[in-house]
């Protein structure tokens, strides 16, 4: 079996880049020609699009770019403090826990990924019914989303991937209706007293990633 491949790129890549990376690591996932990858990096400010998403959750169109994204769920906010983790997998073998061509188990996984995670961290995330993403109580006595999930998968080549809120700001959130969800908001391990760098999300991100998709 192939290793996976991590790469993390420093600064902030711009979005249509990391597209058009993602297209062709793809492609060459699939024809043999290049490992599986997860790849860690940070976008500028910018609004995504994903397939379901709805014109009246863009609150605040001129705030930062907006860019269809192509990806399975709604309307997501990327920008500097937030990790994003785009993983590039062949589905049609099996990885730890998650079968071969099962779509479902793979998104299972990557939420059992970013709950392992977050408990390294000391926060406990769960998963709501109904509601996608990782969910943890906020200091107002509700809930509020920490990590967002959205991915395409393409010919069983898996992409796009997860974004854990380490200290973004919160603020720039406010231009969309995240995950079309309303009645609840974002927050981040900074805004929970985490005193946690990105540096720090990406060894507990490392740490679990096996745990849940086997050796790399």
């Amino acid at each position: 079996m192939p290793e996976i491949e991590w790469t993390h790129t420093s600064g902030l890549t711009p979005y249509p880049a990391a597209l058009a990376a993602m297209t062709a690591r793809v492609a060459a996932i699939r024809a043999g020609a290049a490992p599986e990858q997860v790849w860690l990096l940070e976008h500028p400010p910018l609004y995504t699009a994903g397939t379901s998403a709805r014109a009246a959750d863009l609150r605040d169109a001129a705030r930062f770019p907006t860019y269809a994204a192509g990806r399975g769920g709604q309307w997501t906010y990327h920008g500097p403090g937030q990790r994003i983790a785009y993983v590039m997998l062949d589905l049609t073998r099996r990885h730890g826990t998650v079968p071969a061509r099962d779509i479902r188990a793979f998104v299972h996984g990557l939420e059992e990924w970013l709950i392992r995670a977050l408990a390294r961290l000391g926060i406990r995330g769960e998963r709501r019914d109904g509601r996608i993403g990782i969910w943890v109580p906020d200091r107002a006595g509700g809930e509020a989303k920490i990590a967002a999930l959205g991915v395409r998968v393409t010919r069983f080549v898996s992409w796009h991937g997860v974004a854990l809120n380490v200290a973004p700001d919160l603020g720039h959130f406010t231009g969309i209706v995240p995950c079309g969800i309303a009645d609840h908001g974002v927050t981040s391990l900074a805004a929970l007293g985490i005193e946690a760098d990105l540096a720090t999300a990406d060894a507990a991100l490392a740490a679990e990633f096996a745990e849940v998709f086997g050796g790399v």
